[in-house]
């Protein structure tokens, strides 16, 4: 599998995930991060904060957890859905973890109405 593409995503669906620059990464896991970086989605000079705020996402291309109040906010939002059973829930996950239960990257464009 090349650059973390699952069988199920497209070459054209990965291609348009992958032409947009993550400016922003919301996270407070190391894991996620390595991640990222091992299938493309990040560099060491991509941004990392921990908490997000509205100065900090608008207009960006950021990926991670927000709120909705913030994703409308962005340029466009990204994120790696985990399939995780009950009692991974709530764990600090590795990188192991995260190469076994995430899914194929997502991204949104969230406009308020």
């Amino acid at each position: 599998m090349e650059r973390g593409i699952s069988p199920q995503i497209t070459i054209n669906n990965w291609r348009l995930i992958m032409s947009i620059e993550i400016e922003i990464i919301v996270t407070r896991h190391a894991a996620l991060i390595k991640y990222l970086k091992e299938i493309g989605l990040a560099t060491d000079n991509t941004i990392v904060v921990s908490h997000a705020t509205p100065d900090v996402v608008r207009g960006k291309n950021v990926l991670g957890v927000l709120p909705h109040s913030l994703s409308c906010l962005t340029e466009t939002f990204t994120e790696v859905p985990l399939n995780l059973p009950p009692e991974m829930r709530g764990k600090e996950l590795t990188l192991e973890d995260m190469r076994k239960y995430s899914s194929d990257p997502v991204t949104y464009v969230v406009t308020r109405v």
